[in-house]
């Protein structure tokens, strides 16, 4: 008798060690893909962006909500597709992407970067974009307090 009530807690012993593996287990694979974007998927400098924006080798994604952008501005040739609505976008087929945000909707290949005001939404909306295989998403950390700033100084300069 003894052993018959020894055994139901050696099985729940077993079932709940099984599950403690296994979620040690789901919570390493998640850090081994934050680890995995936040070495692969690099910050963009403000000279970086610029270039790249010259170049016109990238669409920049501004990720904040479209008062924000009324309200202080944007970076010219970004296109504003706000952080909750970023995974959605880039799921959505072509034909309603460019109906949408008239422009023509990025393939898991091209490079993205986003942007926001100060860099953390920006590093959201790239966590979300790996996520669905746009490997080459980046993020501009420095946000368009940075741009805004960068510009202003380079207009002083010219004067």
């Amino acid at each position: 008798m003894v052993l018959q009530r020894l055994r139901p807690w050696s099985t729940c012993r077993t079932v709940f060690g099984s599950a403690e593996t296994a979620l040690w287990g789901l919570k390493s694979i998640k850090r081994s893909c934050l680890n995995f974007c936040t070495t692969i998927c690099e910050d963009v400098t403000y000279k970086e962006l610029k270039n790249l924006l010259k170049s016109k080798k990238i669409m920049l994604i501004d990720v904040r909500e479209p008062w924000e952008i009324h309200e202080s501005g944007k970076i010219p040739g970004s296109v504003n597709i706000p952080l909750d609505d970023v995974g959605e976008a880039l799921q959505m087929n072509p034909k309603d992407f460019k109906e949408k945000y008239k422009e023509v909707k990025p393939s898991k290949s091209d490079s993205l970067v986003f942007s926001c005001l100060a860099g953390v939404r920006s590093k959201k909306a790239m966590v979300t974009a790996v996520s669905l295989g746009f490997n080459s998403a980046q993020h501009f950390a420095g946000g368009w307090k940075e741009w805004a700033t960068y510009e202003l100084s380079e207009k002083k300069q010219e004067n």
